[in-house]
């Protein structure tokens, strides 16, 4: 069974190596890159990757043309700040050996914020299906918060993908921004409309759910500061929809 590494990325020389290490033993490794500026696509190439360079749609979009290059039967999807220990490695190759009759697996994601791999607001176990047989799934058109369509059965894993998602407070207010805005490019294409109210209501609303609902409260001060950012994000992509909304209305 060929494995195909799939890994979309931009700028991303401080964590690329550490993900193309973990899965160097695939059969190939295809990289699609958004017009990186530093030394991403030469690490790339430095582990063996196919690279493709091309302009950026979106993050369901640019993960289906990486899928299209894929050639492997299986296909492993992966962000370029995750990576796989040894442990994810070899059960995913032993799941492989054994021609599986699923079409897909997912598996759980250790996430960390600012430093700690969290386990309580809704981050652990975070599953995520990644492990799929090529020609049976593919990425939704979200240009944010994309999803893996399967057309067949699912299995799971029990070895968690690890996930260095958010490095600093300065990493946090960058994406903060990005995402909010992505959500409101999103909801506006969908019709939505929104004012300060439900900016407001939204947002409080996601930190109760990070906070207690889902029990950040007991990861400590990165739990505090989880919710408030998740509060933060949804408050900012309802704000921007409302400005889009009303610059739309006045043209």
């Amino acid at each position: 069974m060929r494995l195909s590494v799939i890994i979309i990325t931009r700028d991303e020389e401080a964590m690329i190596g550490r993900c193309l290490a973990s899965v160097s033993w695939a059969d190939e490794i295809v990289v699609v890159d958004s017009g990186s500026t530093d030394r991403t696509t030469a690490i790339c190439h430095e582990y063996g990757a196919r690279v493709v360079v091309t302009d950026w749609p979106g993050f369901g979009p640019q993960k289906n043309r990486a899928l299209d290059q894929a050639t492997g039967q299986w296909v492993l999807s992966l962000d370029a700040d995750e990576y796989l220990s040894p442990e994810a490695q070899g059960e995913i190759r032993a799941v492989l050996a054994s021609e599986p009759q699923a079409d897909a697996f997912r598996m759980p994601r250790s996430s960390s914020y600012c430093g700690r791999f969290m386990r309580h607001g809704g981050w652990y176990p975070d599953y995520v299906t990644r492990l799929f047989r090529r020609g049976r799934a593919r990425f939704s058109d979200d240009i944010v918060h994309e999803r893996l369509l399967v057309s067949g059965p699912v299995e799971t894993l029990h070895t968690p993908l690890r996930h260095e998602t958010y490095r600093d407070l300065e990493e946090v207010l960058h994406k903060i921004d990005s995402y909010s805005s992505a959500g409101a490019a999103m909801a506006i294409r969908a019709g939505e409309r929104a004012g300060m109210g439900k900016a407001l209501a939204h947002g409080f609303w996601s930190f109760v759910r990070t906070y207690f609902l889902r029990r950040g409260l007991l990861d400590g001060a990165e739990g505090l500061m989880l919710a408030v950012s998740n509060a933060e994000t949804t408050y900012y992509k309802y704000v921007k929809l409302r400005e889009l909304t009303r610059a739309r209305d006045r043209s």
